[in-house]
């Protein structure tokens, strides 16, 4: 009886000992940076976008597009890196301006480190009594990696923004990430 208790001790004191050097690893792992950034009015214009009609119902296109962020003291920073630019590079499948969209970016850091995105979006357009367009976007950027001290970038950030479609602005972007 009393090697049952000696070796049940050992036991217990094996899966103690066990779970403590768990817990500190799993504490030892990448920490997750909170994200904010509003863009500021102007560092966002589109560079091209080209758009073809579908021809299945009125207003239904295909588009292309780039945009092109740039950025001087007031920029988004990640890992105490400010970006210096940044590009997304996507496609759109929008009736009347409205549907989905998907594409890639792009961050290129003051160290010249670069930070990898996949970008997926939904956007509702309206149309004014003045007959203008106003692009409501709502999307999800999923970081895949990057370059330099960023190459185990990893993190979700979700951003509004709205558009003409041919300036961009009231960017708001938030999120998290970490390093591996």
């Amino acid at each position: 009886m009393a090697r049952a208790i000696v070796s049940g001790l050992r036991v217990l004191a094996t899966l103690g000992a066990a779970s403590l050097l768990l817990g500190a690893a799993g504490e030892s792992g990448p920490q997750k940076q909170s994200y904010f950034f509003k863009t500021p009015p102007g560092a966002t214009k589109y560079t091209q976008q080209h758009a073809i009609d579908v021809d299945d119902v009125p207003g239904h296109q295909v588009r292309i597009y780039e945009l092109h962020s740039t950025f001087s003291e007031e920029a988004p920073v990640y890992n105490g890196v400010k970006v210096k630019e940044a590009w997304l590079r996507a496609m759109t499948d929008y009736t009347n301006g409205t549907g989905r969209g998907s594409g890639y970016s792009m961050s290129i850091l003051e160290n010249g480190d670069k930070i990898f995105g996949r970008w997926e979006s939904m956007t509702q357009t309206t149309i004014g009594a003045d007959g203008a367009k106003a692009a409501r976007t709502s999307a999800v950027t999923t970081f895949n990696g990057g370059t330099g001290k960023f190459k185990g970038m990893h993190g979700t950030l979700k951003s509004s923004s709205l558009s003409d479609f041919k300036n961009v602005s009231d960017i708001v972007t938030e999120g998290e990430y970490w390093i591996e």
